[in-house]
């Protein structure tokens, strides 16, 4: 009996140091994950499920180290076993990349059901900022298919190569290719060399081979993502948080990313200083400049962050100082990473992501940027450029329509590639059209402050609204990848429109004149200039009603049916060239033809009277002996009605 018990003892022993040491290993494994070195964390991670010891964190955190090394294929399985084994404790962040692991290894209807499960559990959970709009249908997709033709980079190695950046007549990227292979040198995350910046065509010395920069910029830890400006003297890039040689780690022990700013002179990248905004504390990285060089775009897990990590702003002032970063908002930025971005020089901003679903994995998107603002739609570029892998670091020359990015998709040399593309046709985005201009009375000329503007779409629903500002202009936008109603609207006035068919985007100014939709008549007023009608002319020496005047007396007439007591007097004018006496008659006979010509379309000739004056009642100085252009001439030969009752 005394035996037994000390077999149990020692057995019972043996399990608690057991399951000591499992705990030690998981909290090894923990730092390790917390720290973002991935690769010794799934090595521990996975030793210990093999021990028996799992739970749904584990399972977790061994899905997303996976993940985070784009080794989607085994994050698929543990995540599969996450959601069979802890159902009931798996996140909405967890479903959400479980959905973006099989569309990256190509199992669609799969994801999609997944994805059911993620809205589920999103909708009532910390994940708002997730909708059923962030999901890049395969039709929208498709809209974008084949824009691009894409081919392989020919500096490539086996190793990685990314972050493609036009400097000069090349490019600067980033890669392993020969930066050593000492492991204390090595990045944890993924167990892969550090990462130098290299160039290629820019000068003599790389033409049609590779070089790497200057020991001022490539130290012995990570340079990647760069920005440079167009003039070539100044240079943005990410190094890892170095200091006097040494890596500066943070309070978890993780080493930060920052951007520092570089000018080149002889041929030499130097003063290399970081930016203001880094921090010890997060990582700021990956800089883009926008087409004027006022703005830096950047990547950062900084606080406001939604996501893993979001794209921010900050304005470069004339000073070379800084603004305030700005996170780019919730149309952009998601839970999940935005980064990577880039801004062409037609406005459109290029990001990857994984928070917007599309094709698998980190996609490539853009964006319409108007007005500095990012409310407009997200655009996945469609294949082949976007693949079910990680896609990211893409670049643009709207000049020449040409660019490259990079990707870790099947067929490349190495792990990450370069590829090289031409654009075939321009994508199809959000096409935000300016328009202007002011609100006027017809007849005063009158600006009238508060007119409203409104754009209707073809569907005759509203889009938006502006009130016209008290300087007496409007300013609204529209989409101009379809046709549109721009309306004005004042009270007391008929409205007034204009149909703006689809266009390129080009600003238009358009002046709407408003008439009132009452209008107060008494004997003796003009009811042509009432109705604010064209003048009713005559051509010379003629009494004939012509085309033109004919559409203006059909409004008259209008009028004279609409108001049956109204009474009206034909007043019919001549310029004064010719005698005095013939243009008495002439005026006299185009009277009778106006009224004539009024009786045969239905008006009761009781109702009508006319009238011819001669060259009585000139409107401008043309009177006998003074010389007038053909022009001057024609204001004088009119008809108008005066209203006798």
């Amino acid at each position: 009996m005394v035996k037994k018990i000390i077999v149990l003892l020692a057995i019972l022993f043996f399990a608690v140091g057991n399951i000591s040491a499992q705990e030690k290993l998981i909290e090894k494994a923990n730092n390790k994950y917390k720290s973002y070195a991935f690769s010794p964390a799934i090595d521990i991670y996975t030793k210990v499920i093999e021990k028996g010891f799992v739970s749904a964190e584990l399972l977790g955190k061994l899905a997303n180290s996976y993940y985070f090394n784009a080794d989607y294929k085994n994050a698929s399985v543990i995540y599969k076993r996450l959601v069979t084994e802890f159902e009931s404790d798996v996140t909405a962040e967890q479903y959400f990349k479980y959905a973006q692991t099989l569309r990256t290894l190509g199992e669609y209807d799969e994801s999609n059901a997944i994805l059911e499960k993620f809205y589920d559990v999103a909708s009532s959970g910390d994940k708002a900022l997730f909708s059923k709009d962030t999901v890049a249908s395969s039709e929208k997709i498709k809209a974008n298919t084949d824009k691009f033709k894409i081919s392989k980079f020919k500096y490539n190695s086996a190793h990685n190569e990314f972050a493609p950046t036009f400097f000069k007549e090349g490019l600067l990227f980033s890669s392993d290719r020969d930066t050593g292979n000492f492991a204390k040198y090595r990045h944890t995350w993924n167990s892969r060399d550090f990462l130098d910046l290299y160039k290629v065509n820019v000068d003599s010395v790389s033409l049609d081979k590779v070089a790497k920069l200057d020991k001022n910029v490539n130290t012995r830890y990570h340079e990647s993502t760069s920005a440079i400006t167009k003039d070539g003297t100044t240079m943005y890039f990410t190094r890892n948080n170095y200091k006097d040689g040494k890596r500066v780690k943070d309070s978890d022990g993780v080493v930060r990313l920052k951007i520092f700013r570089a000018d080149y002179v002889d041929g030499m990248w130097t003063n290399i200083t970081e930016l203001p905004f880094n921090s010890d504390s997060y990582s700021v990285a990956h800089p883009a400049l926008s087409s004027d060089e006022k703005t830096l775009y950047f990547a950062s897990n900084m606080p406001g962050t939604l996501g893993q990590s979001d794209i921010f702003s900050v304005s470069i002032n004339d000073d070379n100082t800084f603004g305030t970063p700005v996170n780019l908002g919730n149309k952009i930025n998601t839970e999940e990473r935005e980064t990577f971005p880039y801004v062409s020089n037609e406005d459109i901003l290029y990001f990857s992501s994984d928070g917007h679903l599309g094709l698998g994995g980190l996609d490539i998107f853009a964006t319409k940027i108007a007005n500095n603002n990012f409310t407009g739609s997200i655009v996945n570029v469609g294949e082949p450029v976007n693949s079910n892998m990680d896609d990211f670091t893409f670049i643009f020359d709207s000049e020449n329509r040409n660019g490259y990015f990079a990707s870790n998709r099947k067929g490349g040399i190495g792990e990450d590639d370069i590829y090289a593309l031409v654009e075939n046709e321009p994508l199809v985005l959000d096409c935000v059209q300016e328009i202007t201009g002011t609100v006027r009375d017809k007849i005063s000329n009158e600006i009238l402050v508060g007119a409203a503007i409104k754009v209707i779409d073809e569907n005759n629903e509203e889009i938006s609204s502006t009130i016209m500002s008290s300087k007496g202009v409007y300013n609204i936008t529209l989409d101009c990848n379809q046709g549109n109603f721009v309306r004005a609207v004042v009270e007391g006035y008929v409205p007034s429109e204009k149909y703006l068919n689809k266009s390129n985007g080009e600003p238009q100014v358009i002046d709407f004149y408003l008439e009132r939709d009452k209008v107060t008549a008494g004997a003796g007023d003009d009811l042509a200039k009432l109705l604010q009608l064209s003048t009713i002319y005559f051509d010379l020496n003629k009494f004939d009603i012509r085309p033109d005047a004919e559409i203006e007396i059909q409004k008259v007439i209008v009028a004279m049916e609409k108001f049956p007591s109204l009474k009206i007097k034909v007043n019919s004018h001549t310029d004064s060239r010719g005698k005095d006496s013939y243009n008495l008659w002439l005026s006299q006979k185009r009277a009778e033809a106006t009224v004539n010509y009024m009786v045969s379309k239905g008006i009761d000739a009781s109702r009508l009277q006319g009238e011819g004056f001669g060259e009585t009642k000139l409107v401008n100085k043309c009177e006998n002996g003074v010389p007038c252009t053909v022009k001057e001439h024609q204001l004088n030969r009119r008809s108008e009605f005066i209203i006798i009752e």
